[in-house]
């Protein structure tokens, strides 16, 4: 049913393309957003240090951590309501219903690589940084999602948080109506152009 869910979404992004008319494009992008489209939390994580590990160990090496993380990345994602979209690379890609959901799973999954790691060899330990942003995306069955809420929250996983960092989006962080129990640092981004308002999440500090 995915695999034919995903068809479906290429085949109507496909007509898109080809359709010469404004009102028909119009129309394709209306039926692709009421079928595909939703308001969710969008969580990114990342593996540091790729390129040094790999240069350093060799790919098989690396790969291997890739599939301790995935290992343990998803029952976490999965216990504080997400769902998982797909794995990428040293990546991990997930939405959550809401702000405070994706922020805990950040925090889980970052106390549970620093416990594993206390298990493993330095050349095995494994480092994640976090992205999370709030829109309204496009979610293709278990198999992608895209929009800007993707991309932001890719850009501050993958490019701007450190190893062990949680970036969230001030877009995100407005959806939260309670008082955040952590200490949060306000940061300013911009990536080829493109500004984001955004903050750190002290997560060994409470409020």
């Amino acid at each position: 049913m995915s695999e034919e869910k995903y068809k479906h979404f290429q085949d109507l992004i496909l007509q898109f393309a080809r359709e010469t008319t404004v009102s028909g494009r119009q129309t394709l992008e209306e039926h692709l957003w009421e079928e595909f489209g939703a308001e969710r939390v969008v969580f990114v994580l990342d593996m540091s240090g790729f390129s040094l590990l790999t240069r350093k160990y060799g790919i098989i090496h690396y790969l291997s951590m890739v599939s301790r993380m995935q290992l343990i990345s998803e029952p976490i994602i999965k216990t504080y309501g997400g769902s998982l979209i797909k794995y990428e690379a040293d990546n991990c890609f997930a939405v959550f219903p809401d702000t405070l959901s994706a922020i805990h799973a950040a925090i889980a999954l970052q106390l549970a690589f620093e416990a594993s790691n206390l298990l493993t060899s330095d050349d095995l330990d494994i480092h994640i940084s976090c992205g999370i942003d709030y829109g309204r995306i496009l979610i293709v069955g278990n198999e992608d999602c895209f929009g800007d809420a993707v991309n932001r929250a890719c850009k501050l996983g993958e490019d701007v948080a450190a190893k062990g960092e949680i970036l969230v989006t001030k877009d995100a962080i407005d959806t939260i109506l309670t008082e955040l129990e952590f200490k949060t640092s306000e940061v300013n981004i911009s990536i080829s152009g493109l500004a984001i308002s955004a903050y750190s999440l002290d997560y060994r500090s409470r409020n």
